[in-house]
């Protein structure tokens, strides 16, 4: 059960990120140098189980330490973005907004756990969240099940000229998405699951 369960989540994850490349511009089509996969991992927990409640609301909502590898050399930044995937928000085209950081170094191969908020950081790095500047955690409901909490990294060849205060996070969001046209160069997915524990 617990295996076809995963799997039906994996198929849902491999959906939305089709269909938000698509979206953004980004497919690999568009691109004249083969897309790479990244190899993304956390500490925290493992790909597709659940994510303790130090990294949730009903915790600590400290971000998870996250590292990667296999990203090519043309990298000049990457994206982080960290949304839950079972969360439609508004007319329902868009999802519940965790965590999106951009202008990450591109010599970058970690992010320590507990990144401080901040608009930017002092190495350039750039963050919003659907309420702040910050890491916002996990916080499905205890009825019903896991919430799928998608981890998505992006190495791009360029800097992104978008700044973290003049928008909303959504208008943000689709501005990092449409920056990101024609420069994802490799992609890591990285899934948590989370709810609540009963009160």
């Amino acid at each position: 059960m617990i295996r076809s369960r995963l799997f039906r989540g994996a198929a849902m994850v491999f959906a939305l990120v089709t269909a938000e490349a698509t979206t953004a511009g980004i497919a690999q089509a568009q691109s004249r140098t083969p897309m790479r996969v990244l190899t993304l991992t956390t500490t925290a927990f493992t790909d597709g189980a659940e994510m303790p409640r130090r990294q949730a609301q009903s915790g600590r909502d400290v971000s998870p330490a996250l590292s990667w590898s296999g990203a090519p050399d043309s990298t000049r930044s990457y994206v982080l973005l960290v949304h839950d995937a079972d969360a439609a928000m508004g007319d329902g085209t868009d999802d519940a907004l965790h965590w999106l950081v951009w202008n990450i170094p591109g010599t970058a191969t970690s992010l320590a756990e507990g990144v401080p908020s901040g608009a930017q950081l002092a190495d350039g790095t750039r963050q919003i969240s659907v309420s702040g500047p910050y890491y916002r955690g996990p916080a499905a409901p205890s009825t019903g099940p896991a919430h799928h909490y998608v981890f998505e990294l992006f190495a791009l060849d360029t800097m992104l000229n978008v700044p973290p205060t003049a928008m909303s996070p959504a208008a943000t969001r689709e501005a990092i998405m449409r920056a990101m046209a024609g420069h994802v160069r490799a992609k890591g997915v990285l899934v948590g699951l989370y709810r609540r524990p009963a009160p």
